[in-house]
């Protein structure tokens, strides 16, 4: 296996976005180039994430191709995911040893359409689409048969929420963050029982971007490269009614296959748009109390579609090479429910 690092990363996060997709993506797209100190033109691979579902138009990812500079020909893909799946297509292209280096990013306007209508597109055809439900009643659903099955209250959620906003004080990328307090929190009224607003995820509009490169080159344009040294992603079946929706099987066997337990994470940047999420993830991934989880704030404080997961390896990168931890894990997701997840090891110098 060919030795991978992540050596640039660059993110934008706001609650509504006046530009258009592609604008939002090119400065993103060039600062994170700019970093990475490789020429644009010598970046072997380019894969995007994103969903024409969100841009109300089929292959809207040419555009962002045209956006982001086609010249020189390079390389060219897109997956209609998360920017993490992207990643994972990206890594596997350096691995065949056809290419050095790769540009990942994604990006996702959620403002200016109607997201519970697109996400329930991805559902059952035949049995819950037609009931249009929205993806805070199916996490609803979720919420309540994970704490009606564990020993877990609504205080518990309400902690998870409090830290988030609380860490997110610190990320200008954040939508929500501040200093509060857990009961001033269930004082609040339900959105969809038993969740409140603080449970649910800050939709935003924004774009991501990293550049990763392999072995030699990686420790040239970087003092101190973010290794990838384990990445997999698992999913379980689509329907809601054949799985446990109080465990996450997929992510699990993802952070088994990915590694994760060879060696103790000194923090985890988790993709869990919900509070009761992060809960299921945590055990999901073995994850002892004294790790940190999402000193960003994570998804619950801004949650671009299509780039949240991105952004979580992303943000767990940049601490790293800032020197706040030698080995981290992060974490994507994609689907109702934590249906698809992406787990991927990194680690410093």
């Amino acid at each position: 296996m060919r030795d991978v690092a992540i050596v640039s990363f660059a993110q934008s996060n706001t609650a509504r976005e006046d530009r258009n997709e592609v604008e939002i993506l090119i400065p993103v797209v060039q600062e994170a180039v700019k970093r990475s100190g490789l020429p644009r033109g010598e970046i072997g691979f380019t894969c995007s994430g994103s969903s024409d579902f969100l841009q109300g138009q089929p292959f809207a990812f040419v555009m962002a191709l045209d956006g982001v500079g086609a010249w020189p020909p390079v390389k060219e893909s897109h997956v209609e995911m998360d920017g993490a799946w992207a990643l994972y297509e990206a890594w596997v292209k350096i691995q065949t040893g056809e290419v050095d280096s790769a540009l990942v990013y994604a990006f996702g306007k959620t403002s200016s359409g109607d997201v519970a209508e697109v996400q329930a597109l991805q559902l059952d055809p035949y049995c819950v689409t037609p009931l249009w439900p929205d993806a805070d009643s199916i996490a609803a659903l979720q919420a309540r048969l994970y704490l009606e099955g564990s020993a877990r209250t609504e205080r518990d959620l309400a902690d998870v929420a409090v830290r988030s906003r609380r860490d997110a004080m610190d990320n200008p990328h954040a939508v929500a963050s501040g200093a509060t307090d857990a009961e001033t929190l269930l004082a609040e009224p339900y959105r969809c029982s038993p969740l409140r607003d603080h449970d649910c995820p800050m939709t935003s509009d924004g774009a991501t971007a990293m550049v990763i490169v392999a072995g030699d080159l990686a420790t040239r344009l970087s003092e101190r490269p973010v290794w990838i040294r384990g990445i997999d992603h698992r999913i379980d079946p689509p329907a809601l009614g054949v799985r446990d929706l109080s465990r996450a099987p997929s992510a699990e066997r993802a952070a088994s296959r990915a590694g994760v337990l060879e060696a103790p994470v000194d923090f985890a940047e988790i993709d869990a748009p919900y509070t009761h999420q992060e809960l299921i993830l945590r055990e999901a991934f073995g994850l002892s109390d004294g790790v940190r989880i999402n000193p960003s704030g994570g998804s619950l404080c801004a949650r671009t579609l299509m780039s949240s997961g991105l952004n979580r390896i992303g943000d767990a990168a940049l601490r790293i090479a800032r020197g706040e931890g030698d080995r981290a894990l992060a974490h994507a997701t994609q689907g109702p429910c934590l249906q698809q997840n992406l787990v991927c090891v990194l680690e410093g110098e």
